[in-house]
């Protein structure tokens, strides 16, 4: 149960602060907003305040906020109306959104880093046979301080140092063992492995594996300020770039895209491991909300830019049969992806339950 809450509550605050963006300019630039909604169905609280509706409704996965005169059917050209609007002004509603969503994750980013985060040290848990570190005489319990001369204290150091040295024939490890320092030559051994977007990596191996020894790392608020700022462009950058791999057909969509019933899955996990690895799927949830609202789709907020990109260029207002029809098509494709993804994330996550289940 308190899964289930944590899964709501980190959910809706996505959703509340993706529509808020839309909220806050609208009423900047004087846009008369009629409703904002947290989740779709039947409303189970209503409050009015001033001009403006605000609804929790009973299926949490969404929402919406209403402008008035937001459709050419509504709109009546009153100076309050969205569609009374310059093109401009109408961007940056739309834009603010996936915006707000954007410096969510970045702000959580920037909060872990500062507040500090656990990682593994260099300590040896285990050797695996066959390869360099364990026919060097490496031992389990030894501390890894340097690599060729360069000091490291964290495992993420460790491996992205040794990864990086495939093309070396060996290298040598400075160790702290029983208090007493040593160095080492270790060989490398060369493998390849499939990464994150489905591509084939090089990377070097020297056959050990972490200690459960944890350390928690802090930076100072400057230096965790720009931490959080490379962090979100790195996954920016991925996220993009695992789009595009999946339009071209070199990554699977089915082991790349997941949905509330993975969300809910990973959620899950994270709550067990503490409230740092929770922040770090709000940032991660919350940039990747951003980049795939802004995917030039019909329904989507980057659609709806497209719209008024080809509404510039056009001169005038797309026709209500047109803004229908690709209206349709949106929601078709969307509601096709929610089935797809929903199915997905059943298979993927609870295939061995449901499995049980039936062959009880």
């Amino acid at each position: 149960m308190a899964s289930f809450i944590i899964f709501l509550l980190i959910l809706s605050i996505l959703i509340v602060v993706h529509e808020f963006g839309h909220f806050v300019i609208a009423k900047k630039i004087g846009v008369k907003v009629e409703k904002f909604s947290l989740g779709f169905g039947q409303p189970l609280l209503i409050k009015k305040k001033d001009d403006t509706q605000y609804c929790i409704n009973a299926i949490p996965l969404g929402g919406y906020v209403k402008f008035a005169g937001d459709n050419l059917e509504e709109y009546k050209g009153n100076s309050f109306e969205y569609f009374a609007k310059s093109r401009g002004e109408r961007f940056w509603i739309i834009f603010f959104g996936p915006l707000l969503n954007y410096i969510l994750g970045f702000l959580c980013f920037w909060f872990i880093f500062f507040a500090g985060y656990p990682t593994l040290t260099t300590k040896v848990g285990g050797l695996i046979d066959g390869l360099g570190a364990k026919d060097a005489g490496v031992k389990v319990g030894d501390k890894i301080i340097a690599v060729d001369g360069q000091k490291i204290e964290y495992w993420e150091e460790l491996q992205k140092i040794i990864q990086s040295k495939k093309a070396a024939t060996e290298v040598h490890l400075s160790i702290l063992r029983n208090d007493r320092e040593q160095t080492m030559a270790v060989s490398i051994k060369e493998k390849q492995f499939d990464d994150l977007l489905g591509q084939k990596r090089n990377v070097g191996l020297i056959g050990i594996t972490p200690a459960d020894e944890i350390v928690k790392v802090r930076h100072g608020f400057a230096q965790s300020f720009l931490l959080g700022i490379n962090k979100t462009w790195d996954l920016t950058i991925m996220t993009y770039k695992a789009i595009w791999r999946m339009i071209t057909g070199r990554l699977s969509l089915r082991e790349s895209v997941t949905g509330p019933l993975g969300i809910f899955y990973i959620t899950s996990q994270a709550a067990r491991v503490g409230i740092t690895a929770l922040l770090h799927v709000v940032a991660v949830l919350s940039v990747s909300l951003s980049i795939f609202n802004l995917l030039p789709l019909p329904v989507l907020d980057g659609g709806h830019i497209l719209l008024l990109a080809i509404e510039k260029i056009r001169g005038r207002y797309l026709s209500l049969k047109t803004e229908w029809i690709i209206t349709q098509i949106g929601m078709t494709l969307i509601l096709s992806l929610a089935i797809f993804v929903t199915y997905n994330d059943l298979l993927r996550f609870f295939g061995d339950k449901i499995s049980r289940f039936f062959t009880k």
